[in-house]
C-alpha cells in the first residue's frame, strides 16, 4: 500500500467509526498520546522494561509492538492531513525540500 492509499483508507475507515468527526484538538490529543507508546515501544527495544507488572517481551514482539504504534501516529497524521485537504505526497515532498534546502551541502 501507498501512502496515497493509506490515506485513503485512514479516510473512509475513521469516517465509518466516526472518529474523523472528532475536534481537530482532541485529534492532536490522541496523536500526543500515541507518540508516547512509540517511545514506549522503542524503549521496550532498547533498553526493556522493568516494571514487575509488565512480562518481558521478544525482540521480534517489541519491533511489531512498535510497527503497530507507528500505524497508529500514521493514522492520526492522515486524519489531521484529512482534515486540511493535504495529501501525504505533499508532506513528504514538502518535508524533503525543507530538509535539502536548509542542509545542501556546497
Amino acid at each position: 500500500m501507498n501512502a496515497s492509499e493509506f490515506q485513503d483508507w485512514v479516510r473512509e475507515y475513521y469516517k465509518q467509526r466516526g472518529w474523523s468527526d472528532l475536534d481537530i484538538f482532541v485529534r492532536i490529543g490522541f496523536l500526543a498520546e500515541e507518540t508516547g507508546e512509540v517511545a514506549r515501544a522503542i524503549r521496550a527495544l532498547e533498553i526493556g522494561r522493568d516494571r514487575p507488572d509488565e512480562r518481558e517481551e521478544t525482540y521480534n514482539n517489541n519491533r511489531e509492538e512498535l510497527i503497530g504504534e507507528l500505524g497508529d501516529v500514521l493514522g492520526n497524521v492522515a486524519v489531521i492531513a484529512n482534515k486540511y485537504d493535504i495529501s501525504l505526497e505533499e508532506v513528504f515532498k514538502a518535508h524533503t525540500e525543507k530538509l535539502n534546502d536548509r542542509y545542501s551541502v556546497e
